[in-house]
């Protein structure tokens, strides 16, 4: 193949290709052995797929879409937290219900309406509309499942507002209403919209928010489950009675069906795709001659791509891998960087029957792949490695996601390299036989038909000229980045503009990193057109003032009797409702009740026995203090009691919230726990960003460590360093511009732009450094000559294959594409404006060290020319 290699061309510290020569030889081999015989390279990988294929049968086992499950820190704070709550305050929703003592959120279906024409729920009309609503409910048979304390079944709303959903005579009841504080009842989470006047007497408001709650201990739970999936069928026909009030509506089922449906929605875009894609492929490999045009090795590249999806799904599917909603993106992605893959072998591939040395199909083949394969083989390699690096995080999502996907790449790899190999082959073998590209039949040539139209022989013979074979010249795109782009871009002036753009650039995405959001939006969860955005917006509207009421526990047995602890306590309470976010007037304290009963002398608490002996006469004033305390014989194993939170309007809110209360309580004498049933899923914004910065830290190194084994110049590695970072740093940026919060579906992409990045900054900067041109410019203007087309091309692909994500109602798979957009956008910026104008800048600085004219470099790495 080469002769023995001069001692210049060792490995050296400018020229480190002592693993690329052996991978080189190794794929001649392969590739001479596909060649030999290509059948066995086409029906294995066939027969592979139909067998993993069956891994399908287990899909709907496998499916494993809990919000909770996948989209929370899998050793979040709040899940302990809530096992303790469950452990120690045992719920009984049958006998004792209380909403904020629930551990979780409840079985429940609720309703937020608001007056309509800007009047009051107050109103009569209003309440007419509300007794109806509730009429609705109950004839529905809520009454039977309800969940209950005290024998009756626990209210929609606080005591002092059930007169609104009686009859329209209640006037009297609702005179003296105050807010948000009225008789004992706190109103702040049921009325919203609310204007006051002297006192906190109530004028008007503009909502009332209606919460039934149902039993979820037992066996009436699934009977209160087949009753919720009844309401979702049947309310919009009661809401669209209601003239008076604007009703939204909202279950405990309803994120979670919601959720589950993104799935079923994006299914039709998959048709699209490929149907794009095959378009994309087979216009690139389009050509005016029915012998030597490439259809057909472009629709097998699609198909290549589809059945490395095929297989490795069904293969973590069988090995019981859980299939998440996120894993709907990984076939679109797959899907263009196959088509990558597919030009790549096909540009290496006529590249080589350019050579007069190599006519026979094995001495062809064995070229394309030491070209071609080496290229795949980096950027596949960093891409998996890119996926499995993202397995080491905390949301199982993600995990998912990255398992099926860098599977996938291993697969399409696999296939790229020994079934599409053989159909190039076989394709080959046809173009040998001058046989018609579609019909397979032999297409003669004589001096009649030579002498027709250049249509008649582009479709009959096999070219326009009515030759059989022809010899293309260079690609019109080459010739434009060669003659006109090139130039204009190592203009001086121009260059002085690209590093004031690339200044704004970089400015402009630290000022993005610095205001990005973080944390999942839990109405992003659902489509667009789904029934709970409305509520999600009214719910933000009218009932964002006051927050959750927060659970404080006491995790520990202390001596309540004795003053000092009760002082600590006290102390530990004081710091918790000075907190911003925490408004004390609203505290419930089952310990300052007893300490208050028992300064104003009613009994007596300074010892334990009276201390435990009194807790009765606490108890028949205020039963539901009882729930709050978990006792033994002689000892008060744990207790709790709530504060309430205000203000909380936005994830940094939340954020801050979670922050400031753990810590407070952490600073406590007294070990103290703070728990809700929503710090399940602030627990995010603890790991997202520091998991973020941990899989993008990690696989940038190893990115690095692949570039310098692989790619045989140490200066193109660190030019491939520097594009990586410069390119998170500006996809994670403008992200804050386009409304994309850091979350663990964001996490994903940002994980892929590793991979990504590396395929485009390498191209340029190692045709750069290997060129044999006497100055900077001229190697800038060969080097985009040569692979500007083909990176320009691969972005294309790429992005055709996501697009149509972009169409998508599901916040999920618009994030994809916006993501992968940007990600795609930027890595193309940086391959064909900012690296080639940046490396004319260090002259001869990392120059191979082989004053020779440079190899043609049109297939080193992924995104390669177009069919020529």
């Amino acid at each position: 193949m080469a002769g023995p290699r001069r001692p210049a061309e060792g490995c050296s510290c400018r020229n480190t290709d002592c693993l690329e020569r052996p991978l080189r030889r190794l794929f001649q081999g392969l590739g001479s052995g596909v060649a030999a015989c290509p059948w066995p390279f086409v029906l294995v990988p066939l027969l592979l797929s139909g067998g993993l294929g069956a891994g399908f049968y287990f899909l709907p086992q496998r499916q494993a879409n809990d919000i909770e499950g996948q989209f929370t820190p899998t050793w979040g704070p709040a899940k302990a937290e809530r096992d303790f709550v469950r452990r120690y305050f045992p719920t009984n929703d049958s006998e004792r219900f209380s909403a904020p003592r629930l551990p979780t959120e409840g079985t429940y279906a609720a309703f937020i309406a608001v007056a309509a024409r800007e009047g009051s729920v107050l109103e009569q009309a209003a309440r007419r509309d509300l007794h109806l609503l509730d009429k609705a409910m109950r004839d529905r048979g809520y009454e039977k499942l309800c969940a209950r304390s005290g024998g009756t079944c626990a209210g929609p709303c606080p005591e002092a507002l059930l007169p609104l959903l009686g009859d329209a005579a209640a006037d009297a009841a609702l005179e003296n209403l105050t807010f948000p504080v009225s008789n004992g009842s706190f109103l702040g989470a049921a009325l919203g919209g609310v204007r006051t006047g002297a006192g906190g007497r109530v004028l008007s408001a503009r909502a009332l928010k209606l919460v039934y709650y149902l039993q979820e201990d037992g066996p009436v739970a699934a009977e209160s489950r087949r009753w919720l999936e009844g309401f979702l069928q049947e309310v919009p026909s009661h809401l669209a009675a209601l003239k008076n009030i604007q009703v939204t509506y909202f279950t405990s089922l309803s994120r979670q069906q919601e959720f589950e449906g993104n799935t079923k929605s994006v299914i039709p875009l998959f048709s699209i795709t490929y149907f794009l894609t095959i378009t994309f492929s087979i216009v690139s490999c389009l050509r005016l001659s029915c012998i030597r045009n490439n259809v057909w090795l472009a629709c097998c590249g699609v198909v290549s791509a589809g059945l490395a999806v095929l297989t490795s799904f069904g293969l973590m599917l069988f090995c019981g891998v859980p299939f998440v909603v996120t894993v709907g993106n990984a076939p679109f992605l797959i899907l263009g960087v196959g088509v990558d893959d597919m030009f790549i072998m096909i540009a290496s591939w006529e590249q080589s029957s350019r050579k007069k040395e190599k006519s026979d199909v094995k001495s062809r083949l064995a070229e394309t792949y030491a070209e071609a394969a080496l290229s795949v083989t980096i950027t596949t390699l960093t891409d998996v490695l890119a996926f499995f690096i993202g397995t080491w995080t905390a949301f199982p999502s993600v995990r998912s996601f990255c398992l099926y996907t860098g599977t996938a790449f291993v697969f399409c790899y696999i296939y790229t390299l020994t079934f599409f190999g053989a159909i190039i082959v076989l394709n080959h073998k046809r173009e040998q036989g001058n046989r018609h590209w579609l019909t397979c039949m032999p297409v003669g040539v004589d001096k009649g038909q030579a002498e027709k139209s250049c249509l008649y022989n582009a479709c009959c013979i096999g070219s326009c000229s009515g030759e059989s074979s022809q010899t293309e010249g260079e690609h019109p795109m080459s010739i434009f980045f060669k003659k006109y782009y090139g130039p204009f871009f190592t203009n001086k002036w121009v260059k002085v503009l690209v590093v004031l753009l690339y200044g704004a650039y970089l400015g402009g995405s630290i000022y993005g990193c610095i205001q990005i959001r973080e944390g999942i939006d839990l109405r992003n969860l659902a489509s667009d057109d789904s029934y709970i955005i409305p509520y999600y917006d009214d719910n933000d509207k009218y009932f964002s003032a006051y927050g959750p009421r927060v659970m404080v526990v006491i995790t520990e047995s202390v001596d309540y009797w004795n003053e000092t602890v009760r002082l600590g306590i006290g102390n530990c309470t004081e710091n918790l409702e000075g907190i911003s976010y925490v408004d004390k007037n609203f505290s419930e304290s089952w310990l300052t009740v007893y300490t208050n009963l028992a300064e104003n002398g009613l009994i007596n608490i300074n010892n334990k026995t009276l201390f435990f002996n009194n807790l009765t006469t606490l108890f028949r004033f205020f039963p539901s203090f009882e729930w709050d305390i978990n006792k033994t014989q002689d000892k008060i194993e744990a207790s709790r009691f709530f504060i309430q939170t205000v203000n909380v309007t936005s994830a940094v809110d939340e954020k801050n919230l979670l922050n400031q209360l753990r810590e407070t309580a952490q600073q406590c004498s007294i070990p103290l726990m703070v728990y809700h049933p929503a710090f399940i899923y602030y627990d995010q914004y603890l790991v997202i960003v520091q998991n973020t910065i941990q899989n993008v830290a990690v696989a940038a190194g190893a990115m690095l460590v692949v570039s310098l084994l692989l790619i045989p110049n140490p200066l193109c590695c660190l030019w491939v360093t520097f594009a990586i970072a410069s390119v998170i740093v500006g996809v994670a940026g403008f992200m804050t511009f386009w409304n994309i919060n850091l979350d663990s579906i964001s996490m994903i992409n940002l994980v892929i732009c590793i991979g990504f990045s590396v395929d485009f900054s390498a191209h340029i900067s190692y045709a750069f450094v290997t060129s044999g041109e006497s100055s900077a410019n001229k190697r800038a203007i060969e080097a985009l000559s040569l692979l500007g087309y083909p990176v320009l091309q691969g972005a294309v692909s790429t992005i055709l294959g996501v697009a149509v994500l972009a169409a998508a109602k599901a916040y999920i798979f618009r994030t994809f594409f916006k993501i992968m957009f940007l990600v795609i956008l930027f890595g193309a910026l940086h391959g064909l404006v900012f690296i080639p104008v940046f490396l004319t800048f260090f002259g001869n600085f990392g120059r191979s060290p082989h004053n020779t004219k440079s190899k043609k470099l049109e297939h080193r790495f992924r995104n390669d020319k177009d069919c020529p």
